[in-house]
């Protein structure tokens, strides 16, 4: 398959300059679980797929991102900000490998166009998957709804059925869904996902089954701890949101993540640190089944906003 001519890595911001020239040795967070500067103290985010985004709109400094999810117990009128819930749809494609760059342009085009075709569309994501991962997956598409109602109709929409039809099955041979209900700070810039800290950096999608015996306490135990460590560095992290797999029609994975970081150094410098891996070891590997990890580099051409 051909290299995609919209999709490439965005090159190193000035705040992950900042950190990489300033702080020792990479294999830590230790030294980036503090804000670099009264700017980034006000921004989190995060989640685990690579992929290029196509926002549009409001061009403004995002106030503050909001870590949270939707979990059983959890009252979003107790914390400490207001929080605003949302649904999240992250669809994988598995292409033909003798898709062209022309196919591939116009299937993302169009599953880009949704969002102008329906309401309830919140925000879109979309690209392809920036490294090998063992399903084979090649592109990625995320979406974020205003309730379950929108998403519903979303799949009934005749306008995305034609799209898939023509579009998308044609060059396609395999498809996973994931749908699940997350929270994220009440206000339009994060809700939306606009603004600069929208415009780069790298979209990372992480999906998990956890062993039968582990639904309930353990896999929220887990969750909460992941959740835990992303908010303690918002110098890496724009967005995050988390929850259980509502899509009866997907069994594979039982709970996503989706976490935007900064940039693709941001990305490496999280995922290959200390603190990363062990709490995966610690804390996911005893009681998941399986796990499936993408990511791709947000594309800076079609991030111009409006």
């Amino acid at each position: 398959m051909h290299s995609h001519p919209h999709t490439f890595s965005c090159s190193t911001s000035h705040l992950t300059k900042h950190y990489l020239n300033n702080a020792a040795p990479l294999k830590t967070l230790a030294s980036l679980k503090k804000p670099l500067c009264g700017y980034c103290s006000n921004h989190i985010t995060g989640t685990g797929v690579i992929f290029r985004q196509f926002p549009s709109g409001l061009k403004q400094i995002n106030r503050r991102g909001a870590i949270n999810s939707a979990t059983e117990g959890q009252n979003s009128s107790t914390s400490e900000e207001k929080t605003r819930k949302v649904v999240e749809h992250i669809c994988l494609l598995k292409a033909k490998v003798d898709l062209s760059d022309k196919d591939e342009k116009d299937m993302l085009d169009f599953l880009y166009t949704c969002q102008y075709q329906m309401r309830g569309i919140l925000a879109i994501s979309l690209g392809r998957i920036s490294y090998q991962n063992l399903e084979s997956y090649t592109h990625a598409v995320f979406m974020r709804f205003q309730k379950r109602e929108d998403l519903a109709k979303f799949y009934e929409n005749p306008f995305y059925l034609g799209v898939l039809k023509d579009h998308v099955t044609p060059y396609c041979h395999e498809f996973t869904y994931v749908d699940y209900e997350s929270e994220v700070e009440d206000d339009i810039l994060p809700i939306f996902r606009k603004g600069e800290e929208f415009n780069f950096g790298v979209e990372f999608i992480l999906l998990i089954k956890f062993k039968d015996s582990s639904l309930g306490k353990a896999a929220n135990d887990a969750l909460t701890s992941f959740e835990k460590l992303l908010t303690e560095f918002p110098s890496l992290i724009v967005q995050a949101t988390r929850g259980s797999n509502f899509n009866h029609g997907s069994k594979d994975y039982t709970h996503a993540v989706v976490i935007r970081f900064r940039s693709s150094d941001a990305f490496e410098i999280f995922m290959d640190s200390s603190e990363y891996k062990n709490i995966w070891r610690s804390k996911f590997q005893p009681i998941i089944e399986k796990k499936l990890s993408i990511s791709f580099s947000v594309d800076p051409v079609g991030n111009e906003l409006m």
